[in-house]
C-alpha cells in the first residue's frame, strides 16, 4: 500500500464504504491520511459509573447486563439502549436511528463507552456515545483515548474515517517524507509517519498540538517556496526598460487639482524605478477606497507611452473601469497631454474598451477599427474590462498593465498577455501592476501575494474629514432618515445599500422595486429616489449614474451585489440595511464611497441583530483608524477565506487555519528563502519539487 492505492484497497472498506468516503473527496490514502481532524474530545480518564455527573464528557468500562430496541410513539425513531454495569453502579446507554448498534451489543459483553452524560426522567445516562468492545491486543482507537473528530458529511461519521486511517496507517511506515530532514531536525519536528500517527491518534491533546504545527509549517512552508521560486523565476525574464521620464512626471503632477500625498508620491517614485529595469516588475499597490491608486498608475502609464510603450488597465466591472478611463483623461486633460485628433499623434491616445462600449478620445468607436488601432499602436492607453485581453484584442508594444481589485494574474496570464505583443521578436514581459482597495494583512500578504512585491498608500488626500459612522438599531431608523433629510436639505447627496439573502436576478428585481418604492413614497417623498441594481442593462446603469453624478438624484437606493465603483463628491451618506449581514471589508468598500470632499460625511450601519458578535464586528468599523487596522480584524472575524475569497486559491485548508500566524508564516518563509538558496533546483529534494510546482499551479502563481 501507498499514497496513491484507492480506498477501496484498504482492508475492511471496499467499495461500499469508498463510495461514502469519496463525498468528502478521500479518493486515495494520500487523502485520507491528510484529511485531518478538525478537533479532539478526550476521553482518556475512565470514570466509575457511581461518580458520572450531569454535563459531562465522559468514559466508562462495564459489562452489558440488558439490551432492547424498539421504536418511539408517535415518530418513525428507533431507539436502542444498553444497561452497562461496572464495579461501583449501573447506567444507561441510549442510541437513536442506530439500529445496526443492536446488532452488536451482547449481554455478558465488556465495553466501553465514552459520550455525553445527559439527565433523563430515570436518571442520569449516556446519550449516542462512542462504542467500543476492549482487546488484548489491540488499543481502543474510539473511546478510552484521545478521540479525533473530523469533517464529515451524510453517510461519512468519524468512526468510519478513524476505522479507516486505523486499517491504513500500519502499512504506510515507509512512507517519503517531503519535509527536508534538515529543516526536520533544526525545527525538532518528528518524521511524517510519526507526526500522521501522533494527528491521527494522539496519546495527549499536546502531542496532537505539536503534530499539526509540523503540517503547518509545512503547507506554508511549500506555499512560501511556491511563491518564491515564481518570484525568482520572473527576476530571470525579460521585460522592457522604461526609462523615467523626470519633466513628464513633474509636468503632469503640477497639472492636477490636488497635491500627491507623500505616499502616492514614493509609490510613483517605487513604480517607475521597477520599470526602469530589464526584468518584469510584479506589485501589489494596496491603499484604501479613495486614496488615490488610479492616479499612481496613471502617471506610471503615461511615463510608459512617453518611453514608446503601450499600457491596458483592466478593471472587474464595467462601472470601475468607465471611473479608471475618467480619472486618467482628466489627468491627461490637465497636463494638456490628451490627444484632441486620434488619426494624428499630438498627443496621448487614449479608448475605454468594454463588451457594452467602445470609446477612443472620448468619442464613440467601432469595436472592429478600435482593435485595428490598438494592433498598429495608434492607441496609447487602452482601459477596460476583461475584453482587453480577449483573443483578437492585440497590442503592438504592450509595456506595462493595470489590474484593478485583486484580479490577480499569474505568470501564465503575463505570458499570455506578451503574445499580444505582435512586433516584437524578443519575447519580454509586461510590467504589472496590481491594485486593491482591500488592505491586506501582513499574514496573507506574505502568503497568497507572496509573489508580489507591494506598496502601501496609507494616507488620504489632505482636507478629507474622518467619516462619522454610527451604528442605529432598526427601531431608531427614523434617527438615520432625519440625518439624510438634514444632509439632503444641503443639496448633498446619499446611498442607501440593502443585502439580499438571495441574490437571484429575479429576487433582486423585486427587492430592489419595493425597497425603492417603500423609500420614494415614504420618508424621501419630497426628494428624487434613484435605483441600481444588478438587473439593470449598461446603458440604464449608466443613465443612473450620470443622474446621480448631475446631482439630478438626491439619494441612490443599490442593492449590494453593484459595485458602486463611483466617485460622487456631494455623496455625504452612506447607509446599509442588514449591516450585519456584509464582512468588514465590504462596508468598508461602501463607506469610502462618501467623504471625497471637504464636507462632514457619515455611514450609518443599521442591523436587524443585537448579538455580541454582531456588536463587536460592527463596533470595529467604527473604531479601526484605516482600512489596514480593519482588514486585521476582518480577518479575525471571519477568517481568510471569507474575506479574500482565498477559499478557491488552491491554498491547503491547514494553511487556510494558519493565516492568521504570523510568526509560524515568517518563520517558513525564512526557511523557504535558505532553501532556495542552498538548492535551487531542489537537487536534494525532488518529492518537494514535484510538490511545488503542483502548488504552483494550484494557485495561480503561474
Amino acid at each position: 500500500m501507498d499514497l496513491s492505492t484507492p480506498i477501496e484497497k484498504i482492508p475492511g472498506i471496499g467499495t461500499k464504504y469508498a463510495s461514502k468516503l469519496k463525498k468528502l473527496n478521500i479518493k486515495e490514502v494520500r487523502d485520507l491520511l491528510f484529511h485531518f481532524p478538525s478537533r479532539y474530545e478526550d476521553y482518556s480518564t475512565k470514570t466509575p459509573i457511581k461518580e458520572l455527573k450531569k454535563g459531562d464528557m465522559a468514559t466508562v468500562e462495564g459489562k452489558i447486563i440488558y439490551t432492547s430496541q424498539r421504536m418511539a410513539r408517535n415518530r418513525p425513531l428507533k431507539i436502542t439502549e444498553a444497561m452497562v454495569e461496572d464495579s461501583t453502579d449501573v447506567v444507561k446507554a441510549v442510541w437513536f436511528n442506530q439500529g445496526y448498534i443492536g446488532k452488536q451489543l451482547e449481554e455478558g459483553k465488556d465495553i466501553i463507552l465514552s459520550g455525553k452524560v445527559s439527565l433523563g426522567k430515570d436518571g442520569l445516562y449516556l446519550s449516542s456515545p462512542t462504542h467500543e468492545f476492549p482487546s488484548t491486543d489491540k488499543a481502543p482507537i474510539h473511546t478510552a483515548r484521545v478521540v479525533p473528530i473530523y469533517p464529515e458529511t451524510r453517510g461519512v461519521t468519524s468512526r468510519l474515517v478513524r476505522f479507516a486511517l486505523s486499517k491504513a496507517l500500519p502499512h504506510l511506515q515507509d512512507i517519503e517524507d517531503t519535509l527536508p530532514k534538515k529543516i526536520r531536525d533544526e525545527k525538532d519536528f518528528s518524521s511524517i509517519f510519526n507526526a500522521l500517527t501522533t494527528i491521527h491518534f494522539p496519546s495527549s491533546i499536546d502531542s496532537a498540538k505539536e503534530a499539526k504545527r509540523r503540517f503547518e509549517f509545512e503547507e506554508l512552508f511549500n506555499i512560501q517556496l511556491a511563491a518564491l521560486k515564481t518570484k525568482k523565476e520572473l527576476k530571470e525574464e525579460s521585460s522592457f526598460k522604461i526609462k523615467t521620464d523626470v519633466d513628464l512626471i513633474k509636468k503632469a503632477v503640477k497639472s492636477l487639482p490636488f497635491t500627491l500625498t507623500d505616499s502616492q508620491k514614493k509609490a510613483v517614485w517605487q513604480i517607475l524605478k521597477n520599470m526602469e529595469k530589464p526584468v518584469p516588475m510584479n506589485r501589489l499597490l494596496e491603499g484604501d477606497v479613495g486614496s488615490g491608486k488610479t492616479v499612481v498608475a496613471g502617471l506610471a502609464a503615461v511615463n510608459a507611452v512617453q518611453g514608446g510603450f503601450q499600457a491596458a488597465f483592466m478593471a472587474p466591472t464595467e462601472i470601475l473601469a468607465e471611473q479608471h478611463y475618467k480619472t486618467i483623461t482628466e489627468l491627461l486633460s490637465n497636463a494638456k497631454m490628451l490627444a484632441t485628433d486620434d488619426a494624428k499623434k499630438s498627443g496621448v491616445n487614449i479608448a475605454l474598451l468594454t463588451s457594452a462600449k467602445t470609446i477612443l478620445n472620448g468619442k464613440n468607436a467601432k469595436k472592429p477599427e478600435l482593435k485595428k488601432k490598438i494592433a498598429d499602436g495608434k492607441v496609447d492607453i487602452v482601459i477596460g474590462t476583461h475584453a482587453v485581453i480577449q483573443k483578437d484584442v492585440m497590442f503592438r508594444k504592450l509595456g506595462f498593465v493595470v489590474i484593478d481589485e485583486q484580479h490577480r494574474f499569474g505568470v501564465g496570464q503575463r505570458a499570455a498577455l506578451t503574445k499580444k505583443t505582435g512586433k516584437s521578436k524578443k519575447v519580454s514581459i509586461p510590467h504589472l501592476l496590481s491594485m486593491t482597495a482591500t488592505p491586506i494583512p501582513r499574514s496573507l500578504a506574505l502568503t497568497v501575494y507572496g509573489d508580489l512585491d507591494i506598496t502601501l498608500l496609507k494616507e488620504m488626500p489632505k482636507g478629507r474629514k474622518k467619516i462619522i459612522t454610527k451604528i442605529i438599531p432598526t427601531k431608531k431608523r427614523k434617527e438615520a432618515y432625519d440625518l439624510i433629510k438634514k444632509e439632503l436639505d444641503k443639496n448633498r447627496q446619499a446611498f442607501v445599500i440593502f443585502p439580499l439573502v438571495d441574490e437571484s436576478k429575479k429576487i433582486e428585481l423585486k427587492a430592489a422595486t419595493a425597497e425603492h418604492k417603500k423609500l420614494s413614497e415614504g420618508p424621501f417623498s419630497d426628494y428624487k429616489v434613484g435605483l441600481l441594481h444588478g438587473k439593470m442593462k449598461s446603458d440604464e446603469k449608466e443613465k443612473v449614474m450620470n443622474k446621480m453624478k448631475k446631482n439630478k438624484i438626491d439619494v441612490l437606493v443599490a442593492t449590494s451585489v453593484v459595485e458602486v465603483g463611483i466617485d460622487i463628491p456631494e455623496a455625504t451618506v452612506m447607509m446599509i440595511e442588514g449591516a450585519e449581514r456584509f464582512g468588514l471589508a465590504q462596508l468598508h468598500q461602501f463607506r469610502g464611497r462618501v467623504g471625497r470632499n471637504e464636507h462632514q460625511s457619515y455611514c450609518l450601519l443599521l442591523s436587524e441583530s443585537d448579538s455580541n458578535n454582531t456588536m463587536k464586528r460592527l463596533k470595529a468599523l467604527t473604531k479601526a483608524k484605516d482600512g489596514f487596522e480593519l482588514a486585521e480584524y476582518d480577518l479575525a472575524f471571519r477568517g481568510p477565506g471569507d474575506v479574500y475569497g482565498t477559499r478557491q486559491s488552491g491554498i491547503p485548508d491547514l494553511a487556510m487555519a494558519s493565516l492568521t500566524n504570523v510568526e509560524l508564516i515568517e518563520e517558513a518563509r525564512e526557511a523557504a528563502q535558505n532553501m532556495l538558496d542552498e538548492d535551487p533546483e531542489f537537487e536534494t529534494a525532488p518529492l518537494l519539487k514535484e510538490r511545488v510546482e503542483e502548488l504552483q499551479k494550484k494557485m495561480h502563481f503561474e
